[in-house]
Protein backbone atom coordinates (compact mmCIF):
# COMPACT_ATOMS: atom_id res chain seq x y z
CA UNK A 1 0.00 0.00 0.00
CA UNK A 2 1.10 3.59 -0.47
CA UNK A 3 1.97 5.86 2.40
CA UNK A 4 -1.06 7.51 4.00
CA UNK A 5 -1.44 11.04 2.60
CA UNK A 6 -1.70 12.65 6.03
CA UNK A 7 1.38 10.76 7.23
CA UNK A 8 3.24 11.96 4.12
CA UNK A 9 2.16 15.53 4.82
CA UNK A 10 3.46 15.24 8.38
CA UNK A 11 6.82 13.84 7.23
CA UNK A 12 7.18 16.56 4.60
CA UNK A 13 6.44 19.21 7.19
CA UNK A 14 9.15 17.84 9.48
CA UNK A 15 11.64 18.19 6.64
CA UNK A 16 10.47 21.73 5.89
CA UNK A 17 10.94 22.71 9.52
CA UNK A 18 14.49 21.40 9.43
CA UNK A 19 14.12 19.23 12.53
CA UNK A 20 17.32 17.34 13.16
CA UNK A 21 17.25 13.54 13.45
CA UNK A 22 17.06 12.22 16.99
CA UNK A 23 20.47 10.53 16.78
CA UNK A 24 22.10 13.88 15.98
CA UNK A 25 20.71 15.54 19.10
CA UNK A 26 21.88 15.54 22.67
CA UNK A 27 19.67 13.67 25.11
CA UNK A 28 18.44 17.01 26.47
CA UNK A 29 17.77 18.28 22.96
CA UNK A 30 15.84 15.17 21.99
CA UNK A 31 13.71 15.41 25.11
CA UNK A 32 12.93 19.08 24.51
CA UNK A 33 11.97 18.37 20.91
CA UNK A 34 9.55 15.66 22.05
CA UNK A 35 8.02 17.81 24.77
CA UNK A 36 7.62 20.85 22.52
CA UNK A 37 6.07 18.85 19.70
CA UNK A 38 3.58 16.80 21.73
CA UNK A 39 0.79 19.43 22.06
CA UNK A 40 1.00 20.29 18.35
CA UNK A 41 0.76 16.65 17.30
CA UNK A 42 -2.10 15.74 19.59
CA UNK A 43 -4.24 18.85 19.49
CA UNK A 44 -7.23 19.34 21.82
CA UNK A 45 -7.36 16.86 24.68
CA UNK A 46 -10.44 15.11 25.98
CA UNK A 47 -11.82 15.88 29.41
CA UNK A 48 -11.90 13.18 32.08
CA UNK A 49 -13.55 13.20 35.48
CA UNK A 50 -10.30 13.43 37.46
CA UNK A 51 -6.54 13.52 37.03
CA UNK A 52 -4.35 12.87 40.06
CA UNK A 53 -0.55 12.92 40.21
CA UNK A 54 0.66 10.45 42.84
CA UNK A 55 3.74 8.40 43.66
CA UNK A 56 3.93 4.65 44.04
CA UNK A 57 7.03 3.74 46.04
CA UNK A 58 8.79 6.74 44.55
CA UNK A 59 7.63 6.23 40.95
CA UNK A 60 5.53 9.11 39.54
CA UNK A 61 2.09 8.01 38.34
CA UNK A 62 -0.66 10.05 36.74
CA UNK A 63 -4.10 8.56 37.37
CA UNK A 64 -6.90 9.28 34.92
CA UNK A 65 -10.48 8.54 35.98
CA UNK A 66 -13.19 8.71 33.31
CA UNK A 67 -16.71 9.84 34.10
CA UNK A 68 -18.06 6.34 33.52
CA UNK A 69 -15.37 4.31 35.31
CA UNK A 70 -16.53 0.70 35.73
CA UNK A 71 -15.53 -1.00 38.97
CA UNK A 72 -11.99 -1.69 40.04
CA UNK A 73 -10.37 -1.81 36.64
CA UNK A 74 -6.98 -0.33 35.80
CA UNK A 75 -4.92 0.08 32.65
CA UNK A 76 -1.25 0.60 33.50
CA UNK A 77 0.23 2.61 30.62
CA UNK A 78 3.90 2.96 29.64
CA UNK A 79 4.83 5.82 27.31
CA UNK A 80 7.07 5.48 24.30
CA UNK A 81 10.27 7.35 23.52
CA UNK A 82 13.00 4.76 23.23
CA UNK A 83 13.42 4.59 27.02
CA UNK A 84 15.22 7.95 26.67
CA UNK A 85 12.60 10.59 25.84
CA UNK A 86 8.88 10.95 26.48
CA UNK A 87 7.04 11.61 29.72
CA UNK A 88 3.69 11.75 31.46
CA UNK A 89 3.10 15.00 29.59
CA UNK A 90 3.92 13.81 26.07
CA UNK A 91 1.32 11.04 26.40
CA UNK A 92 -1.26 12.95 28.42
CA UNK A 93 -3.70 13.22 25.51
CA UNK A 94 -3.44 9.53 24.65
CA UNK A 95 -4.06 8.46 28.24
CA UNK A 96 -7.10 10.72 28.57
CA UNK A 97 -8.53 9.19 25.40
CA UNK A 98 -7.82 5.63 26.55
CA UNK A 99 -9.46 6.24 29.91
CA UNK A 100 -12.64 7.44 28.20
CA UNK A 101 -12.65 4.74 25.55
CA UNK A 102 -11.91 1.87 27.93
CA UNK A 103 -14.20 3.11 30.70
CA UNK A 104 -11.38 2.37 33.14
CA UNK A 105 -8.82 4.21 35.20
CA UNK A 106 -5.48 4.64 33.48
CA UNK A 107 -2.28 4.77 35.52
CA UNK A 108 0.43 6.37 33.37
CA UNK A 109 3.91 5.54 34.64
CA UNK A 110 6.74 8.09 34.80
CA UNK A 111 9.51 5.51 34.79
CA UNK A 112 13.16 6.50 34.99
CA UNK A 113 14.83 7.28 31.68
CA UNK A 114 18.18 6.32 30.19
CA UNK A 115 21.02 7.11 29.99
CA UNK A 116 20.85 8.43 33.55
CA UNK A 117 19.06 5.24 34.56
CA UNK A 118 19.85 2.36 32.25
CA UNK A 119 18.27 -1.06 31.86
CA UNK A 120 16.71 -2.49 33.96
CA UNK A 121 15.68 0.68 35.86
CA UNK A 122 12.65 1.30 33.65
CA UNK A 123 11.57 -2.34 34.00
CA UNK A 124 11.77 -2.16 37.78
CA UNK A 125 9.77 1.08 37.95
CA UNK A 126 7.09 -0.31 35.67
CA UNK A 127 6.88 -3.48 37.73
CA UNK A 128 6.54 -1.43 40.92
CA UNK A 129 3.42 0.22 39.53
CA UNK A 130 2.03 -2.91 37.88
CA UNK A 131 2.40 -4.85 41.14
CA UNK A 132 0.74 -1.98 43.02
CA UNK A 133 -2.23 -2.12 40.64
CA UNK A 134 -2.48 -5.88 41.02
CA UNK A 135 -2.36 -5.54 44.79
CA UNK A 136 -5.50 -3.36 44.62
CA UNK A 137 -7.39 -6.56 43.74
CA UNK A 138 -8.38 -4.90 40.50
CA UNK A 139 -8.60 -6.34 37.00
CA UNK A 140 -5.38 -5.02 35.46
CA UNK A 141 -4.30 -4.67 31.85
CA UNK A 142 -1.07 -3.15 30.57
CA UNK A 143 -0.55 -1.04 27.48
CA UNK A 144 2.18 0.98 25.85
CA UNK A 145 3.55 2.31 22.60
CA UNK A 146 6.99 1.60 21.12
CA UNK A 147 9.43 1.32 24.05
CA UNK A 148 6.33 1.40 26.24
CA UNK A 149 5.02 -1.58 24.29
CA UNK A 150 8.28 -3.33 25.09
CA UNK A 151 7.79 -2.60 28.78
CA UNK A 152 4.16 -3.75 28.67
CA UNK A 153 5.21 -7.07 27.13
CA UNK A 154 7.85 -7.51 29.83
CA UNK A 155 5.26 -6.75 32.53
CA UNK A 156 3.02 -9.49 31.13
CA UNK A 157 5.92 -11.94 31.39
CA UNK A 158 6.74 -10.86 34.95
CA UNK A 159 3.12 -11.05 36.03
CA UNK A 160 2.88 -14.59 34.68
CA UNK A 161 6.08 -15.61 36.43
CA UNK A 162 4.90 -14.07 39.72
CA UNK A 163 1.56 -15.83 39.56
CA UNK A 164 -0.32 -12.51 39.26
CA UNK A 165 -1.76 -12.70 35.76
CA UNK A 166 -2.97 -9.67 33.88
CA UNK A 167 -6.22 -9.66 31.92
CA UNK A 168 -4.75 -8.12 28.79
CA UNK A 169 -1.79 -6.47 27.09
CA UNK A 170 -2.06 -3.88 24.32
CA UNK A 171 1.25 -3.51 22.50
CA UNK A 172 1.36 -0.61 20.06
CA UNK A 173 4.20 -0.96 17.52
CA UNK A 174 6.32 -2.52 20.29
CA UNK A 175 10.08 -2.93 20.42
CA UNK A 176 10.50 -6.66 21.00
CA UNK A 177 14.05 -7.49 19.97
CA UNK A 178 17.56 -6.08 20.07
CA UNK A 179 18.06 -6.76 16.41
CA UNK A 180 18.31 -4.62 13.30
CA UNK A 181 18.32 -7.15 10.49
CA UNK A 182 14.63 -7.63 9.71
CA UNK A 183 13.16 -6.87 6.30
CA UNK A 184 11.19 -3.94 7.75
CA UNK A 185 14.38 -2.41 9.15
CA UNK A 186 15.91 -2.59 5.68
CA UNK A 187 12.78 -1.35 3.91
CA UNK A 188 11.92 1.46 6.36
CA UNK A 189 15.37 2.45 7.63
CA UNK A 190 15.02 6.09 6.55
CA UNK A 191 12.31 8.48 5.51
CA UNK A 192 9.37 7.46 7.70
CA UNK A 193 9.99 9.27 10.98
CA UNK A 194 11.57 6.59 13.15
CA UNK A 195 14.87 5.49 11.59
CA UNK A 196 17.39 2.70 12.00
CA UNK A 197 20.07 5.14 13.28
CA UNK A 198 17.61 6.50 15.85
CA UNK A 199 16.83 3.00 17.11
CA UNK A 200 20.53 2.25 17.52
CA UNK A 201 20.83 5.53 19.46
CA UNK A 202 17.94 4.57 21.75
CA UNK A 203 19.20 1.05 22.37
CA UNK A 204 22.76 2.26 23.08
CA UNK A 205 21.52 4.74 25.67
CA UNK A 206 19.18 2.19 27.24
CA UNK A 207 21.57 -0.72 27.52
CA UNK A 208 24.85 1.03 28.20
CA UNK A 209 26.74 -2.22 27.68
CA UNK A 210 24.10 -4.57 29.11
CA UNK A 211 23.16 -7.63 27.08
CA UNK A 212 20.34 -6.74 24.72
CA UNK A 213 19.46 -10.41 24.39
CA UNK A 214 18.14 -10.48 27.95
CA UNK A 215 14.43 -11.36 27.74
CA UNK A 216 13.49 -8.33 29.85
CA UNK A 217 15.14 -6.17 27.19
CA UNK A 218 14.05 -8.30 24.23
CA UNK A 219 10.85 -10.14 25.14
CA UNK A 220 10.88 -11.89 21.76
CA UNK A 221 13.82 -13.87 23.16
CA UNK A 222 11.91 -15.14 26.21
CA UNK A 223 12.13 -18.91 26.48
CA UNK A 224 8.35 -19.25 26.54
CA UNK A 225 5.42 -16.88 26.10
CA UNK A 226 2.86 -19.43 27.25
CA UNK A 227 0.47 -18.23 29.92
CA UNK A 228 0.85 -14.48 29.41
CA UNK A 229 -2.17 -12.21 29.08
CA UNK A 230 -4.30 -12.09 25.93
CA UNK A 231 -2.83 -9.54 23.56
CA UNK A 232 -3.52 -6.95 20.93
CA UNK A 233 -0.41 -6.23 18.87
CA UNK A 234 -0.50 -3.18 16.59
CA UNK A 235 2.03 -2.70 13.79
CA UNK A 236 2.44 -0.13 11.02
CA UNK A 237 3.40 -0.80 7.42
CA UNK A 238 6.04 1.94 7.17
CA UNK A 239 7.82 1.27 10.47
CA UNK A 240 11.25 -0.30 11.07
CA UNK A 241 9.70 -2.18 14.01
CA UNK A 242 6.91 -3.79 11.98
CA UNK A 243 8.44 -7.24 11.58
CA UNK A 244 9.43 -7.72 15.22
CA UNK A 245 5.88 -6.86 16.25
CA UNK A 246 4.54 -9.42 13.79
CA UNK A 247 7.06 -11.98 15.07
CA UNK A 248 5.95 -11.37 18.65
CA UNK A 249 2.30 -11.87 17.74
CA UNK A 250 3.20 -15.10 15.95
CA UNK A 251 5.09 -16.39 18.99
CA UNK A 252 2.16 -15.54 21.24
CA UNK A 253 -0.17 -17.44 18.93
CA UNK A 254 2.18 -20.44 18.80
CA UNK A 255 2.27 -20.43 22.63
CA UNK A 256 -1.52 -20.65 22.77
CA UNK A 257 -2.07 -17.05 23.88
CA UNK A 258 -5.17 -15.35 22.43
CA UNK A 259 -3.77 -12.58 20.22
CA UNK A 260 -5.00 -10.19 17.59
CA UNK A 261 -2.49 -8.69 15.16
CA UNK A 262 -3.72 -5.37 13.78
CA UNK A 263 -1.73 -3.81 10.95
CA UNK A 264 -2.29 -0.21 9.95
CA UNK A 265 -1.41 -0.17 6.28
CA UNK A 266 0.11 3.02 4.96
CA UNK A 267 0.89 4.22 8.48
CA UNK A 268 4.06 5.29 10.30
CA UNK A 269 5.50 4.75 13.76
CA UNK A 270 4.27 7.11 16.48
CA UNK A 271 0.89 8.01 15.04
CA UNK A 272 -1.03 7.31 18.26
CA UNK A 273 0.12 10.75 19.38
CA UNK A 274 -0.90 12.57 16.18
CA UNK A 275 -4.70 12.97 16.05
CA UNK A 276 -4.33 16.66 15.17
CA UNK A 277 -2.58 15.64 11.95
CA UNK A 278 -3.57 12.05 11.18
CA UNK A 279 -7.24 11.05 11.35
CA UNK A 280 -6.46 7.35 11.76
CA UNK A 281 -5.01 8.08 15.20
CA UNK A 282 -8.59 8.13 16.42
CA UNK A 283 -9.19 4.71 14.86
CA UNK A 284 -6.24 3.36 16.81
CA UNK A 285 -7.39 4.91 20.08
CA UNK A 286 -10.86 3.45 19.49
CA UNK A 287 -9.43 -0.01 18.79
CA UNK A 288 -7.29 0.09 21.92
CA UNK A 289 -10.24 1.25 24.00
CA UNK A 290 -12.43 -1.61 22.75
CA UNK A 291 -9.75 -4.19 23.40
CA UNK A 292 -8.98 -2.91 26.89
CA UNK A 293 -12.66 -2.58 27.85
CA UNK A 294 -13.29 -6.15 26.75
CA UNK A 295 -10.26 -7.56 28.51
CA UNK A 296 -11.02 -5.74 31.75
CA UNK A 297 -14.69 -6.73 31.63
CA UNK A 298 -13.79 -10.38 31.26
CA UNK A 299 -11.35 -9.96 34.15
CA UNK A 300 -14.20 -8.96 36.47
CA UNK A 301 -14.98 -5.94 38.59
Amino acid sequence: MTLDLQARSYLDRMVELGLRPTEELSVAGARKQAEDGAPVLFGPKENVAAIDDVEVDGVPVRLYTPAAAAGERVVVYFHGGGWVIGSLDTHDGSCRALANRSGSRVASVGYRLAPEHRFPAAVEDCWTVTRWALDQKAAVAVAGDSAGGNLAAVMALRARDQGQPLVGQALVYPVTDWQFDTASYARNAEGYGLTLPAMRWFWDHYLGGADGRHPEASPLRAESLAGVAPALVVVCEFDPLRDEGVAYAERLREAGVPVRLSEYEGMIHGFIRMPALIDRSQDLLDELGRFLAGALSRGGD
